[in-house]
């Protein structure tokens, strides 16, 4: 069975997934500003257990060079230090021994131009991503397309590229405002 509004809700679904992937990565990457995310990968010995940051502290960011981590036990506060410096993020974090807090170094020249190439790494990625699912779609019309016109056929596939079209503009409209981000000083 032919069935037009699925194969595109179908390839819509899946350009979408690479565009969250996107905005999660691009959201990593550091731009000179601090940021919870930034160490929403740590993860802590929490009882034997190998726990994300997250889950056993409050993370904020009181200003824009400084995360504080705040644990709910205040004997974490020596394995989160432990656990940061661990994670080889280039964070020097520090302990008063209620909360940890970690204050965001500035970005030289050339870190700002790693990271841009990094979030064009990034932005490609979710872009091949994008032109693997339309390639998905199209060969999924292909095969059902037997019993179909071929003028159907070729306004699917004309839908399907104008929908590829658009979640690649918006990937490069997250890599421009990321870059932006990055180079502001």
């Amino acid at each position: 069975m032919f069935d037009t509004n699925k194969i595109l809700n179908d390839a819509r679904a899946q350009m979408q997934k690479a565009i969250d992937h996107l905005e999660a990565e691009l959201a990593k990457i550091r731009a000179g500003r601090a940021n919870p995310s930034m160490v929403e990968n740590v993860h802590v010995d929490y009882y034997g257990t190998s726990t994300p940051l997250n889950q056993v502290s409050n993370i904020t960011t009181p200003d824009a060079k400084t995360i504080m981590i705040q644990p709910w036990e205040k004997s974490l506060v020596g394995q989160i230090e432990k656990a940061i410096l661990a994670a080889n993020l280039g964070f020097n974090p520090q302990n008063d021994g209620a909360i940890v807090r970690i204050n965001v170094p500035a970005l030289t020249e050339e870190r700002r131009k790693e990271l841009v190439k990094k979030s064009k790494a990034e932005a490609e990625h979710c872009k091949v991503g994008i032109r693997s699912s339309r390639r998905d779609a199209n060969e999924h019309t292909k095969k059902d397309a037997k019993s179909v016109p071929e003028d159907v056929v070729k306004d699917l596939e004309d839908r399907i590229q104008k929908m590829t079209d658009q979640f690649i503009s918006v990937v490069d409209k997250h890599l421009e405002q990321k870059e932006k981000e990055i180079m502001t000083i």
